[in-house]
This record gives C-alpha cells, structure tokens and sequence, in this order.
C-alpha cells in the first residue's frame, strides 16, 4: 500500500509543508482551527491547488486527477445520501468507477461484515444511530478498494460516549484493512487511542511527528505543549505491579495507582492538570491517588486558573474554575487535599 510524501508543500494556508505517512500507517494530524488539517488532506486528495510535490510509492502524483489516486475520503458530516439505502450508499463509488455487478455484491458483502453491519444494510441513513452512520460512512470511504483512507474530523459529530465506544473497534478495523490513513482530529485523547504516530500543525507548518507518548513526555515546541495540555511530569522513583493490571508507583512522598499491563518499567508519569480534583477539606472515601499539599501559586487565566501545590516536594499543577478557587477562598498557604483520577494518568516506560 502506498507511501506516501508531502515535499515543500505551500499554498494560501500550507507553509513548506514537509511530511511521510509511512505505508499502512494510521497517522493522526492534529492541530487547532485553521492550522490547515483539513487543507492538507485536500492536497492529498488533489481537490485543491498548491505548489510542492507529493508522490505515492515514489511516484509523483501532483498531474493526477482525485479519481486516479484510489483514494478514500471520508468527510467529517459523513455526507451520506439520505434517498439510499445503506447498501446502495456503500455500492454508490463501486458503480462510479465501472466495477461489474459481481465485484460490486462481493465488495459490498465484504465490507458490510467487516464492520459487523450486514443487519442493517436495508435502512435508510435517517435510521440510523450515530455510530452505525460512521461505520457505514467508513464502508463506503473504503469499497472502492481504496488504497489510501482520508479522514476528517470523523468523530467530531458523535457524542462522547459513543466515540470512545467506537474508537477501540475502529481502530482495529482499520488496521485490518492495511492501508494507508490520514485520520485529522482536535481530540488528544482520539489521536493518543487512534494513531501509530501524530503529527501536528500550526499556522500551516508541521511542528512535530512522533509516537503518541513522545508528545506527552517530550513535546517539542511551546505549541505542542499547550495543544496538549501542559501536563505535570514526574520521575518514578519505584514501580511494582502490586495487582493484575495495575501498578503503583512512589515519587518522592506522592505514591499513585494506575492501570498498567507492563513489566514494571515506569519511568515517568503525566498528569493533566484538568484531572486533579482540589477541596479545602478532606473528601471521604478510599485513600487512593489522594494527596495533602500547600498551595504556592495561583495563576488566573481568561477562564480558568492554576493552582501550583507542593506535595512532599513535588509541585502539582491544578486546573480549576475561578468560582472554585473563589467559593473555596484558595490562596497562596493554604492546606489543600486533592485526589487524581486514576484512569487518567499516562506513563513512559524505559527503553
């Protein structure tokens, strides 16, 4: 399946843009608003103009037209056709590209029992759930024997339940397929779940590509940092595996549990600001992840502010709305309990 280059990539948003999305790769591109996601899968696609080069498999692509380049686009309102059945909706790129009526049942049966929807391949979209019309959407991206898949903002419709429900299982489908795929997203923890590696881009330049956990541990420009949500790291002084599928690990005088299914190699821990939970006052129930510290610092944002508190040594940034800092009457000094949510902690481990 196709490599593929972006070289020297610029137009009215892309700013000598330089990226290879490796063969079978599921590469999530993630950036803010108008950093030019969406304008680069255009480039892919050909389906808008620009100056550089882009090769698939070493050749140079640039002169072929979209319905040339085996490339599947999923478009993030899935823009399916309300008059079609499902199966019609999926069968509609097939009969486009002149396929015969025995390739087209065939493909249709394949990828209907790929995503597990053969039951409702009579409905109409309008019948639909919300996770059924992504998977048919996906379906329909991909029976054209795409070799390359495009996807924009493909969650971005589906409350969040049902995306974090879909996101294993997509994952997994997709990975089966072996084809390349560009997967755009503003989600963190959709890119994290999602991708092989992530690259992200700001202003329409590339800033940095890597594995999901470099871009916590060790993000590479003040951007990124921010994108990701400016997390607390900590070094692991000691980790065992005290249960099945969970680890403790003690830094300085702050001890956490977190699932962990590794081998005890743990050398740092990420922690959001957005999941540490502050009160003036002890909160019952089990002392687990629960700490007691001193507030240092609070730094007030347009929204939103940050509570630095020492805990045993070790500072621990909080994000807190200004009503709480103000209904709790926080300030520098002043003794605060807090509790970490379990789930939510990230982890390197050595190499």
């Amino acid at each position: 399946m196709p490599f593929i280059e972006i070289k020297r990539v610029n137009n009215y948003i892309l700013k000598d843009v330089n990226l290879d999305v490796l063969d079978r790769e599921l590469l999530v591109l993630v950036g803010p608003n108008g950093a030019g996601k969406t304008t680069l899968l255009n480039v892919v696609a050909g389906l808008t103009d620009y100056e550089g080069e882009v090769f698939f498999d070493g050749k140079k692509i640039d002169k072929l037209p979209t319905n040339k380049r085996e490339i599947g686009f999923q478009f993030q309102d899935l823009a399916l056709f309300p008059h079609l059945k499902v199966e019609s909706n999926i069968s509609y790129g097939l009969l486009a590209q002149g396929y015969s009526p025995k390739v087209v049942k065939d493909r249709i049966n394949e990828v209907l029992n790929l995503f597990n929807i053969q039951h409702i391949r009579e409905r109409y979209p309008s019948n639909l759930s919300g996770g059924e019309k992504q998977k048919v959407a996906l379906a329909r991206a991909i029976a054209p024997f795409s070799k390359i898949l495009l996807m924009d903002e493909p969650m971005s419709n589906l409350d969040p339940q049902t995306s974090k429900y879909l996101r294993k299982e997509l994952r997994s489908i997709l990975k089966k397929l072996e084809i390349t795929i560009i997967y755009v997203t503003h989600n963190l923890l959709e890119a994290e779940e999602m991708a092989d590696r992530i690259a992200y881009i700001h202003n329409g330049q590339i800033e940095q590509i890597g594995l999901p956990e470099e871009f916590i541990f060790n993000p590479g420009t003040e951007n990124v940092s921010k994108f990701i949500g400016m997390p607390n790291i900590l070094d692991c002084e000691y980790c065992d595996k005290f249960f099945p599928g969970f680890a403790r690990v003690s830094i300085k005088n702050l001890q956490l549990i977190l699932p962990y299914e590794g081998n005890g190699r743990i050398k740092k821990i990420a922690i959001f600001p957005q999941d540490i939970y502050l009160s003036s006052i002890k909160p019952p129930g089990p002392n687990i992840n629960r700490f007691k510290g001193i507030i240092t610092e609070i730094l007030d944002f347009e929204s939103f502010s940050w509570v630095k508190v020492d805990v045993g040594g070790n500072i621990l940034v909080a994000e807190l709305s200004r009503d709480a800092i103000h209904e709790m009457n926080f300030k520098e000094g002043k003794e605060v309990f807090g509790i970490i949510k379990l789930r939510s902690l990230r982890y390197a481990e050595k190499s």
